[in-house]
Parts: structure tokens; sequence; C-alpha cells
């Protein structure tokens, strides 16, 4: 008896201390929540917050006088270990072309989601099942399965635009719709009791397929097309780093990556990351210093060669032998050893959009923590104010850019044949190297 009792009690203690830390007995307890894990997102590395000196070495005669060299402190984050690549993009290219195809041309019932138990769409809204998309893929049918070809007709090229009267897709109709809020902005005005909601949403619209003819419109009288021809197209290129993308581009990518993993998160009831985004200046410069501080290379330097008296990076060397360094344009988008942090690039083989808009002064004036200059151009603005800083320097350049403090600009709507990109998102909580 005296063990019955004593199991009672027990159970009893047990189920009072259970009550409260669920809520009961009047204690405060908080929300119950999932527990949250960190991980590192498919493809990035993790930079570790830190602090370090910002800006252009006492090489640069031209800005000496107006870009100060600061001490800035960054938060953690992850980044991609290398520039997308031509393969990565074309999956966007795709479920861009797929979702048009579906929404605009087929109008097959069976490549939208169907919930269990649902009566109507309220809304009128539907959602495609990429499930089913994936199974019976709508440009290629499998056996025992109609054909859209009938359907998707629209699609093509039509006319005296046809070459050979072969079905190629009309990239002009391939368009990313997208609206997101701009924090900036929502802060600037919070006050203004005149502003609503709305009025800090951006929706855009952005062409997606990269302009392959950069190839031949950066350089004047290069026989170049059989890069037009075939460097986003064929599968040689699948590793090789996108470019002829606009900023914008850029930033719509970041926008469907983060909804594209965001859709897989819900479907498995996880928490969502952070968004997606471009790396700001302060960012990329931080992530390709790679922990070393006062160096001019991504890898260390002074000098752009190794012990062995090979090159570092993928540039124009000397007076412009460009296969000097193993390629002629650009190269797999892990050549090279990376730096420090693990990345690949940060220098030579293609220069790198940033989210940070291009002012000459940045650094007199921007933060000494998580610092950046972000300006959202509006279509109407001088061509002034559409100016992104480009950061990295490319196959094309000499080696003065490829220094870690070395920055340009490029306009946000102008694609060129070496420049593309890389991804960054926030760390959520404590740095992982202050974790016991």
């Amino acid at each position: 008896m005296k063990q019955i009792y004593s199991l009672i009690v027990i159970v009893g203690f047990i189920a009072v201390f259970s009550s409260c830390r669920n809520g009961g007995g009047g204690e405060l307890t908080g929300v119950p929540q999932r527990n949250f894990r960190a991980e590192v997102p498919f493809g990035m590395v993790y930079i570790p917050g830190g602090s370090f000196l910002m800006g252009q070495t006492d090489q640069d005669v031209t800005f000496a006088q107006i870009a100060q060299i600061r001490q800035v402190t960054v938060p953690p984050f992850f980044m991609d270990q290398a520039a997308i690549t031509n393969s990565q993009y074309k999956q966007f290219v795709f479920w861009v072309r797929d979702s048009i195809a579906i929404s605009n041309y087929l109008n097959d019932d069976k490549y939208y989601l169907h919930p269990k138990g649902a009566t109507g769409n309220a809304g009128g809204r539907k959602y495609i099942n990429w499930a089913y998309v994936k199974k019976y893929p709508v440009f290629n049918a499998r056996k025992g399965q109609a054909g859209n070809a009938a359907k998707l007709d629209g699609l093509y090229y039509q006319g005296d635009d046809r070459v050979f009267d072969r079905n190629e897709i009309d990239v002009r109709l391939l368009k990313y719709n997208y609206s997101t809020l701009i924090l900036r902005t929502a802060a600037d005005y919070r006050n203004d009791k005149t502003k609503r909601r709305s009025d800090f949403i951006l929706r855009d619209t952005v062409p997606v397929y990269p302009d392959t003819l950069v190839w031949l419109s950066d350089f004047s009288y290069a026989a170049n097309e059989p890069m037009v021809q075939g460097y986003f197209s064929h599968p040689a290129f699948k590793n090789y780093p996108v470019v002829g993308v606009t900023w914008r581009q850029a930033r719509a990518f970041t926008i469907w990556r983060t909804r594209y993993n965001e859709a897989y998160k819900d479907a498995h009831r996880l928490p969502h990351r952070l968004p997606y985004e471009l790396p700001n200046e302060a960012q990329f410069e931080y992530a390709a210093r790679g922990g070393r501080q006062g160096t001019d290379y991504p890898w260390g330097g002074p000098y752009i060669k190794n012990a062995k008296g090979c090159l570092l990076a993928n540039f124009k060397p000397g007076r412009g032998n460009y296969t000097d360094d193993g390629g002629a344009y650009t190269v797999s988008v892990r050549s090279y050893f990376p730096n420090d942090y693990g990345l690949y690039n940060m220098a030579g083989n293609v220069a790198e959009w940033t989210s940070s808009a291009y002012n000459p002064s940045a650094s007199t004036f921007v933060s000494d923590i998580a610092p950046t200059y972000e300006y959202e151009a509006k279509a109407s603005d001088p061509e002034v104010m559409k100016r992104k800083v480009v950061k990295g320097g490319s196959w094309k350049d000499v080696g003065f850019f490829l220094q870690n403090s070395a920055r340009t600009y490029e306009y946000q709507d102008t694609a060129k044949s070496y420049i593309g990109f890389r991804c960054v998102t926030s760390y959520l909580g404590r740095d992982i190297k202050d974790k016991n």
C-alpha cells in the first residue's frame, strides 16, 4: 500500500509540474513553439560574425580622398559557396516556364492541387501541384501520356520568327511576377499616418531569361557567337556561372528561391529561414577576406601567383593572355582554391552583384554595424540613382579589380557577360563560434 501511495504522490507531482509548464497555475510560461535547430542551407557555408577594416587600399589613388577605411562589424550569415551556376538559374527559368504554360496555356485541372474535403476555392486561386509536374513534365510527353504540344504552341516563336520550323520557346514571354516589402522605406515612414502598408510593397514583373547576346554586345568585333549559342543552353557549361543577368533579375531569383524553400518548409510544417538576398557590399568584402586582416586578395597576397608560378584566379593577366590562368572566358564555379571560409572565386571569374546602391562617399555616413547603403530606384529616377555596387572583378578585368576592397558599379537594368551573383541568408541566433 505504501508503494502504491508513493506512486500516486509522484504521478500527482508530475501532473502539477507539467500543468505549470504548459501555462497552468497562472504562471508565465511563454507560447509553445517547436524547437528550432539552425541548419546550413544546401550549397552554402557559414560566415562567422566579426569586425574588419573595410575600404580601399592606398593603391586606389582615384578615391583616396573620399573612400575612408573604417572598422565595421558584420553579423554572422550564410553565403553560397560559389556563384549561381547556369544549371541553378535554369531551374528558376524552367519553374517560370512551367508556371506560365500551366496557368496560361494548358488549363488542365490535373496540374493543380485538390485538398481533401475542399468544396471550392472562395478566393478563386489555384496552386500548381509540382509533384504532379515532376511526374508528368509539361514539355516532355511520356509513354501513355497525351502530349501537350498543341496547347503549348502559343509559347513558341511564331511566323517569321521561327528558324527551320523548330519549336523554340519565345523567351520574351518568360516573366516572373512577385511582391516584397521594402522594410527600409517602411521604417522611414513609420510615423506617417497617411501611409498604408501597400505603400511599402514593391510589385515587379521581371523577364527571367538571361541576355545571351551580351557575349557580342560587350565586345566590338569579337567572334563570340559560340558563347551566345551555347553558354547558357549547352550542358557543357552547366557548372559555369550564369551571366547576362541584370540586378533586377538577380533579386527576382533570390525572392523565388525564398518562396521555393518556404513551400517545402510549409509542406513539412517546418519553420522558415530568413529570406535569401543578394549580399551587401560589407558582407561581400568581409566574406572575401576569409577572416584575414589587411590582405589584398581572398587568398591573402600580395601576389596573384602561388609559389609554383600558377595564377590564383581567372582574370586578365599581363597584357591580355587570357588563357594563362586556365580559361579564355569563364571557368567552372569551383575552380581554383577556396578562401579560408570555403568560398570559391570571390575574386575573378565573374564580378558579382550586391544589394548595395553605389555612392562614392557611402563609407562616410553608413553605420559601423551591418553597414550598407541601399536605395530602391524608381523607373522615373535619373540613371545615377540606379547604380549598384559590383564586387570581385571578372575574367576580363585586370588584377587591380580583384582586390578585396575594389568596388565598381553597373546599372540595375544592365546585363553583362562578366557579372553574375550569389546569395546570402542571415543566421538565426547566436554566433556559432560563441556556443559551448
